[in-house]
């Protein structure tokens, strides 16, 4: 492991630095998300856990910076910053667009010897389940696409200038996300959870399911009442599930 760089700090927020933590979850954001979305996941593992949540270029105060519109580009930079911290048990969680570069970091992570406890994958069909989308092609269809999500707050959906100023990160990360490709013979080694609504317009039970070709441990397969920003919606719900993987690696750890 090298040590931290001081860049570092623009990816990884601790919105509540642990002392002394006993593992490490990394949070990795929905396409056009930010690492404020992970607020209640912080507050609600602190503070045994170091929660990292991840902030991609070109959003609230990276804003200024050039949005990554290549998956790999971006599974690439986060592997090299997230390889300087301190050395941790580590779990990742990803919402839609982050389970899919959860599970390119935890393929990387694996190649080098490091193996993830557990990947929780939320709100994304199989990384070789493929659908044509094109959402990117124009600012009109973003916008759509984001509203009918309804993954941004109500309160932003209806500012015209706030919506227009998302629009260079949301389209790197479609960009990003709809030109990725995924043979199906890829695997992980570390058991993956998938969390999932009933009414998820971007992913099917039968999607969700095909997660299990990924991985050579069993799959835990949680489905939740809600569309795709469940993990919002349910979240008390979803918090347990992460509180229990937590107890139980400690007893683990602890055994």
């Amino acid at each position: 492991m090298s040590r931290p760089s001081p860049g570092d700090e623009l990816w990884c927020r601790r919105f509540h630095p642990a002392d002394s933590p006993a593992a490490r979850l990394v949070c990795l954001p929905h396409a056009g998300g930010s690492a404020s979305f992970y607020l209640p996941v912080s507050a609600a593992l602190g503070p045994g856990v170091d929660v990292l949540a991840i902030q991609y270029p070109g959003r609230q105060d990276r804003r200024m910076e050039q949005p990554v519109d290549d998956l790999t580009t971006l599974v690439d930079r986060l592997y090299e910053v997230l390889r300087r911290q301190p050395e941790l048990p580590l779990t990742f969680l990803g919402h839609s667009m982050g389970a899919v570069i959860g599970f390119e970091l935890t393929r990387r992570f694996e190649a080098d010897g490091l193996a993830p406890v557990r990947l929780f994958a939320s709100g994304r069909r199989a990384p070789s389940t493929f659908r044509q989308e094109n959402t990117f092609r124009s600012d009109d269809a973003i916008l759509a696409e984001v509203r009918r999500l309804s993954g941004t707050a109500s309160a932003l959906l209806g500012d015209e200038e706030m919506m227009r100023a998302a629009l260079p990160a949301l389209r790197a990360d479609y960009t990003a996300i709809e030109a990725y490709r995924c043979e199906p013979e890829a695997t992980v080694d570390c058991p993956i959870t998938v969390l999932t609504g009933d009414n998820d317009p971007k992913t099917t039970l039968d999607e969700a399911k095909a997660w299990a070709v990924h991985t050579t441990a069993p799959l835990d397969l949680r489905v939740f009442a809600g569309g795709h920003f469940f993990i919002s919606e349910r979240s008390k719900d979803v918090m347990a599930v992460l509180v229990e993987h937590f107890r139980q690696e400690r007893a683990r750890t602890a055994g």
